[in-house]
């Protein structure tokens, strides 16, 4: 038996792709089910996250497990095999091995880095021993992860090049200035209540945002993660509303995030484009008008700049804001003036030129990577795969959305520090370890089937000898059967001894079917020994 991996991620395949491949709850279960009662596969295990999902197998059969794991793969994520198969990686015994252990380190993701697959490798492994569907293997390759996962964040530092998803995607909403001085003040609505929502509300919590409010399905646990926020960060407004009430939130907030299972759109574009259709309500963050509705159209721009610029006392340096060929605009963007200068310069850029932004800030590329619009009245980070939010409130005005697609292209021109590199390094070390461990592994049911039919031919044969010479004593009978085994044993240790050896080398796993074929042992017997041992495993885990 031998690990093979199939699956599609960030990597490999489109986010509208990823998108319509997400795999629910209920579906990896099933997904993990069927993956065990097809004939090349032992062992399963589904990995799946907001831009991966991997099925993990051991299997007996390369090329009938690839094609096996292919076609459940895209039967249970619902898009065609065809449609599928271009998107889709392999990797098998060592390399799938030094795979897993990217992916624990954080070195293979959207963020590289990031800390939170640990724990979602740990749910995963978690699910397929309820699912009894780890054995020895699985169990063991994805606790070794999880320590070589560990062992590179405390280690090498890696937590330094690398953040969450959610800080991330805050950060590029932010567009540049410091992600605390965006977020202070401002009232955020998180939609959702699982591990990537409450990390995203706890996120916010510590930026500074003056409220967090929770929305979710259910309301008690939306009620539990606005407790727990309460009781860490004392200052923080934070409360639990039910999902009926979300319309009338993102009327009041300037932050939403939203990260739920929910397998169609939870926000639509309609839905943005009615809570923004009202004036600003008082208060709102730092986007809060002063005077009038930062949309309306009374008052033309040229009129609001310069009303900014008498209020403000001044006209700002032409090296702050100026692009090559044009004036500078006259308000400035200093964070402790008035709340609405940044969305009057917003205006000032947009029509009047695109800035590049240089060093220390984001470059434009395209609507999703630049300056929002001007007068950004909310800004959401979508984190959901599927999207929670409706790809078309990119064109909202009044609106700087942040989801899976977007992150993926900010994320492609992310620097790597020399930690990563020193964390890469872990990976093939570990994995070279843990495969050496893992071959002999593989081996053992073989083994020990080969001296489960030694002993007995032994046994036969001595009670054979005992037909035939039955005047025996005890003493003498007793001598003659330590001595055919002992010849037994000394016949069997050296080729078994050299067999998990070899077996530890690359390509190793070869060497158990050839001593199933040369002394022809029972297949049966070999699978009794390896159900044995997963029983033992499940049994420690319980205890």
């Amino acid at each position: 038996m031998s690990l093979l991996v199939v699956g599609l991620s960030h990597r490999s395949a489109p986010v509208s792709v990823l998108e319509r491949a997400a795999l629910t709850a209920d579906a990896q279960i099933k997904l993990l089910q069927d993956a065990v009662a097809a004939e090349p596969t032992a062992e399963a295990a589904v990995l799946a996250t907001c831009n991966r999902i991997e099925l993990y197998a051991d299997v007996d059969k390369f090329h009938a497990g690839v094609a096996e794991l292919s076609t459940l793969l895209a039967q249970h994520c619902g898009v065609g095999l065809e449609e599928l198969t271009p998107y889709l990686y392999v990797h098998y015994e060592d390399r799938a091995v030094h795979h897993l252990f990217s992916v624990a380190c954080g070195l293979d993701s959207m963020v590289v880095g990031e800390g939170q697959i640990l724990g979602q490798i740990k749910d995963s492994l978690a699910t397929a021993q309820d699912q009894h569907t780890a054995g020895r293997l699985l169990n063991d390759l994805f606790q070794q992860a999880l320590r070589v996962g560990k062992r590179a964040h405390s280690e090498t530092g890696i937590d330094r090049a690398g953040q969450s998803l959610v800080t991330f995607g805050l950060e590029q909403l932010a567009t540049g200035r410091p992600v605390a001085e965006w977020a202070a003040g401002k009232r955020a609505l998180v939609i959702g209540a699982g591990s990537m929502s409450s990390l995203a509300a706890a996120t916010l919590a510590r930026l500074g945002v003056a409220e967090v409010v929770v929305a979710n399905r259910t309301f008690e646990r939306a009620e539990h993660l606005a407790e727990l926020l309460i009781e860490q960060h004392p200052a923080l407004a934070a409360r639990a509303v039910s999902m009926d009430a979300v319309a009338d939130e993102l009327t009041r907030v300037d932050i939403a995030v939203s990260c739920t299972g929910a397998t169609g759109l939870v926000l639509t574009a309609d839905a943005i484009t009615a809570a923004l259709a009202g004036p600003v309500p008082a208060g709102v963050g730092a986007h809060a008008a002063q005077g009038s509705d930062l949309r309306a159209p009374d008052g033309s721009l040229v009129a609001r700049l310069a009303a900014a610029a008498a209020r403000d006392g001044r006209i700002v340096e032409g090296h702050d804001v100026m692009h090559e060929g044009h004036e500078a605009c006259p308000v400035g963007l200093d964070a402790a003036g008035h709340a609405d200068s940044l969305d009057l310069h917003g205006s000032w850029a947009d029509n009047g030129t695109a800035l590049e932004r240089e060093a220390g800030t984001v470059k434009t590329k395209g609507t999703r990577q630049g300056a929002p619009h001007a007068g950004v009245r909310l800004a959401l980070l979508d984190l959901a795969m599927p999207r929670d939010i409706d790809a078309a409130v990119h064109q909202v005005a009044g609106v700087h959305l942040v989801d899976i697609e977007s992150l993926a292209e900010a994320s492609a021109d992310a620097p790597m520090a020399a930690d990563v590199d020193r964390g890469r390094a872990r990976g093939p070390e570990e994995a070279a370890a843990s495969g050496g461990a893992q071959r002999p592994a593989h081996i053992t049911p073989t083994v020990v089937a080969l001296r489960t039919m030694a002993a007995d031919v032994v046994d036969s044969e001595v009670a054979r000898l005992n037909g035939r010479l039955p005047d025996l004593d005890e003493r003498q009978q007793a001598e003659v059967v330590q001595t055919v085994r002992r010849v037994v044993d000394k016949l069997l240790h050296a080729p078994t001894v050299r067999v998990k050896q070899l077996a530890s080398e690359p390509g190793g796993a070869g060497y158990a079917d050839a001593l199933r074929t040369l002394f022809d042992l029972d297949p049966e017997t070999v699978a009794a020994v390896s159900k044995a041992d997963t029983a033992d495993i499940k049994k420690k885990g319980r205890a």
